[in-house]
């Protein structure tokens, strides 16, 4: 049955990996919002952009495609080790990395940061646990910057 589901991965790559780097380029809109809007509220005092409450709702449905980005980008990185693509443990640190936003979508919640840094939380919670939380979130960005890679690379040939 595995390997059924391993022959079929390699089959359609060209698909899923494209696919897969969408997902996650989807999520510099949330990776923005959280910068202008929350760190730089915390950094400089004012939100450097404040969407209307429409935009961001939006937003906050766009950040739950980080979902199936991290199941997608997790089968991704399991092919990349399997095949021996690049160095193993690349693919090891970027299966950590892309995992560890689980801890941040069910640990602690943008809402939270956000109630947090402004003074409206209902839950308390250390602000440096909160700064923990956003760090977590940026640790896509390698992973985004490598599955764009890759992508590419997977049209070309």
């Amino acid at each position: 049955m595995q390997n059924k589901f391993w022959g079929w991965y390699k089959r359609w790559y060209k698909i899923i990996a494209p696919l897969t780097a969408l997902l996650f380029l989807s999520q510099i809109v949330h990776l923005y919002w959280m910068t202008t809007n929350i760190v730089f509220f915390k950094v400089f005092g004012h939100a450097f952009w404040d969407p209307s409450v429409f935009w961001n709702i939006v937003i906050a449905l766009i950040d739950y495609f980080e979902i199936p980005a991290i199941i997608s980008s997790t089968v991704f990185y399991i092919h990349q080790y399997r095949q021996g693509v690049d160095l193993k443990w690349k693919s090891l640190l970027f299966l950590f990395l892309i995992n560890s936003q689980w801890i941040h979508l069910f640990w602690i919640t943008d809402e939270i940061i956000y109630e947090q840094f402004v003074g409206t939380s209902l839950v308390a919670i250390p602000i440096w646990l909160s700064w923990i939380a956003i760090f977590i979130d940026y640790l896509e960005l390698p992973v985004m910057y490598d599955t764009v890679k890759k992508a590419v690379i997977s049209l070309r040939t």
